[in-house]
């Protein structure tokens, strides 16, 4: 559930800053603020994953299942 929340709100701040881009105008601070967003987001959703995995709470598995 929190992975869907996280990609959702990585998805929207990326439509965000394709909005800006196409936009009239001077929007690059718009662009810039959403992809840092961005970023930002999947900087901290890798770093749970990781931590997660570090707790035990993930369990990694193999490519056979």
């Amino acid at each position: 559930m929190v992975a869907v929340i996280f990609f959702a709100a990585i998805l929207a701040s990326l439509g965000l800053a394709l909005f800006a881009l196409f936009r009239r105008g001077d929007n690059s601070q718009l662009m810039l603020r959403a992809l840092t967003i961005r970023v930002s987001l999947s900087v901290l959703f890798f770093l749970l994953l990781l931590l997660g995995w570090y707790l035990g709470l993930i369990k990694p598995h193999g490519l056979g299942g």
